[in-house]
């Protein structure tokens, strides 16, 4: 059997290494797992047998929350250096969980005790936690007052999947959900935001929702309790059209997403940040003095993009996981912000002119 024979396929690769398809590809765009062979004609992966066990190490270090930047160094650093990598992560993780088993248990002791249509089953969690993300894009006030549809989530329900949209003509959230089953053919909704909060509120008390949509109508079912979803009028952006005409990335970055949330909620600026992006470093800057950087894993050429902070900010706290990849094809076209451990969630940014020379 020749080496290509040996190869495989990357879904029963995913499946002896216990990693989804969608984080193979993921990590092959970091290069942390590059495949054996790709298919020039399908792009298609394969891998090897002898990439098992570096496959297997990836997920154990991502069960254990550790960011890819220090798991890089695990992967393929000295002994003593991944030895310090993994023994200062452990201590953060433990510090962390002590910190969040006290504050959770503050918050438990003060809280009282109490005990043809289209129709989607979801759960209340997911759902909640779907609008969490997405809700933070829909536009300020003062911009809603002339695009009211810009203060509204879109609700779809398509084929097999729940969507939850919402935009500022700045930022595109996008939170894909898979339901536990849905019945009718597609229809959509469009939510003003302060109306899905409440609902997502409701929803999280449920272990499983129901949402059905007749028309412009929408009810809610949970238990033993239903509501009606107050739907609003307008015609949302074309999203779909804005994801698919989206060029090819020509630059991605994985960054620690807390640290590089930190640098940015701390810069005293009031103008645009400049991110530089180098093979090993993502150098922040402001109006021309250096503010911050952080170690990075890139592939592709060096990038310079340069984002409003107050539209980047939110962003990078709606994503999941402790790091961001950023997938940059120009410093003028929207730049994709998404997380290995949730692939279901994508965020568009718009960039700004940059005023570092």
């Amino acid at each position: 059997m020749d080496d290509t024979e040996a190869l495989v396929a990357i879904g029963a690769f995913a499946r002896r290494v216990g990693l989804a398809p969608s984080a193979l590809r993921f990590y092959d765009d970091c290069g942390v797992l590059r495949p054996a062979f790709v298919d020039e004609a399908t792009g298609y992966r394969y891998y090897a047998p002898r990439q098992e066990a570096r496959a297997v190490l990836v997920r154990r270090l991502r069960d254990a929350g550790l960011p890819l930047v220090d798991a890089s160094v695990v992967l393929d650093g000295r002994p003593e250096e991944a030895r310090a990598v993994l023994e200062r992560h452990a201590r953060r993780t433990r510090d962390t969980a002590l910190a969040a088993q006290s504050a959770i248990e503050e918050v438990l002791r003060a809280l009282p005790v109490e005990p043809s249509r289209t129709a989607a089953r979801i759960g209340g969690a997911e759902l909640a936690s779907a609008v969490r993300q997405v809700a933070p894009a829909v536009a300020p006030e003062a911009v809603r007052a002339e695009f009211p549809v810009l203060g509204r989530v879109l609700l779809e329900l398509d084929g097999q999947e729940v969507r939850l949209v919402a935009t500022d003509r700045f930022r595109l959230a996008v939170r894909v959900l898979r339901p536990i089953s849905l019945d009718g053919g597609p229809a959509a909704v469009l939510v003003d935001v302060s109306a899905m909060k409440d609902f997502a509120a409701w929803a999280l008390r449920h272990p499983e929702i129901t949402v059905e949509i007749h028309e412009n109508d929408a009810h809610v079912r949970g238990d033993n309790e239903s509501r009606s979803l107050p739907t609003a009028e307008g015609t949302f952006p074309q999203y779909r059209m804005i994801l698919e005409d989206l060029p090819t990335a020509r630059s991605r970055v994985v960054v620690d997403r807390a640290a590089l949330r930190a640098v940015l909620a701390n810069a005293d600026v009031t103008g645009p940040v400049t991110l530089r992006i180098t093979e090993n470093e993502v150098r922040i800057s402001a109006g021309g003095s250096h503010v911050d950087a952080l170690r990075a894993i890139s592939t592709g050429p060096e990038a310079r993009v340069a984002f409003d902070p107050a539209v980047l900010l939110p962003a990078l706290d709606a994503s999941v996981g402790p790091d961001v990849l950023l997938e940059i094809s120009s410093a003028s076209c929207p730049v994709v912000v998404r997380s290995a451990d949730q692939g279901s969630f994508t965020t568009l940014v718009m960039p700004v002119r940059a005023t570092d020379v």
